[in-house]
């Protein structure tokens, strides 16, 4: 019994983080319908902006944040106000095309920039600490700071979506873009400050990863995978249904792994795959409206 229970905790704490990688990628598609297949490898950039801040500043990985978050920002805003906007009134293959040749730029520069090796960021004692439960039972710290970062993150979105004049903007723009440009909306800007706020997230994501396992240029493609099933397991638009959906996933991955440890990622995609067949739409289906 305790085991089973460690195993279900280990896998919902895992979950925080892939509801974290997803939650950027449901917040653009929920607004914009963008489906952004550089997604992931903006993860790993955001994870070697962060490797490069600790290192020319000797400060803690969590700290870099700081700096890490609104370089993020700042990237998110330009790369949709610049390149992407122009791909989203010409058919969904176009942005598809675009930004899978974004994921391959970004992979070969990081690859040219820092070599194929993987790194790490340290956190020192604060990775390995844990809460006692019981006398076989404990969780540890960081990843229980993963899990209720993901809370407060998504809890932040929805607020913001459903708070605020800017949220209000976004679900019109989502709505309907031309009635919203009718009324005096500035579709461009809304769009690149969508975009910005999920490459936002994504930092946060990006340094509890690089804390949490080591990282190296080829990794994007199977966080946008793992971003890609919690997102479609929640249910497209649903910011809570994502948390869900992540949640899933890692409790379906924590279970493979305990009953042998090369079924833990075929778990996952199996637990996709019937979420898939039973509810196509997804466990809780939202749209951003």
């Amino acid at each position: 019994m305790t085991a089973a229970i460690d195993t279900l905790l280990q896998g919902a704490l895992l979950g925080g983080l892939y509801a974290l990688f997803a939650a950027g990628l449901s917040l653009i598609f929920g607004i914009m319908r963008l489906v952004n297949i550089a997604h992931g490898d903006l993860i790993v950039l955001a994870a070697y902006i962060a490797l490069v801040v600790v290192q020319a500043t000797g400060i803690g990985p969590i700290e870099s944040l700081v700096v890490v978050v609104p370089v993020m920002f700042a990237i998110g805003y330009v790369l949709q106000r610049g390149l992407l906007n122009l791909t989203l009134d010409r058919g969904i293959l176009p942005p598809l095309l675009v930004t899978f040749g974004l994921s391959i730029i970004i992979q070969n520069v990081l690859l040219e920039g820092f070599s194929a090796d993987s790194r790490k960021l340290q956190a020192g004692a604060f990775e390995t600490a844990s809460l006692r439960l019981g006398a076989d039972l404990a969780v540890g710290w960081f990843p229980l700071l993963i899990f209720v970062t993901a809370v407060a993150v998504i809890a932040g979105l929805q607020a913001l979506l459903y708070r605020t004049r800017v949220g209000r903007a976004f679900r019109a723009v989502s709505d309907d873009p031309e009635a919203a440009r009718f009324y005096g909306v500035d579709n461009r800007h809304l769009f690149a400050l969508a975009m910005a706020l999920a490459l936002a997230v994504v930092s946060i994501a990006a340094v509890l990863l690089a804390v949490r396992t080591n990282f190296d240029p080829a990794i994007g493609p199977a966080r946008l995978l793992f971003a890609f099933e919690a997102v479609i397991i929640g249910g497209l638009g649903s910011l809570w249904g994502t948390l869900a959906g992540g949640v899933i996933l890692g409790v379906a991955q924590s279970v493979g792994a305990r009953i042998d440890p090369a079924w833990q990622l075929l778990a996952g995609h199996v637990a996709f795959l019937l979420v898939l067949v039973l509810r196509p739409r997804g466990l809780f289906p939202r749209a951003v409206d």
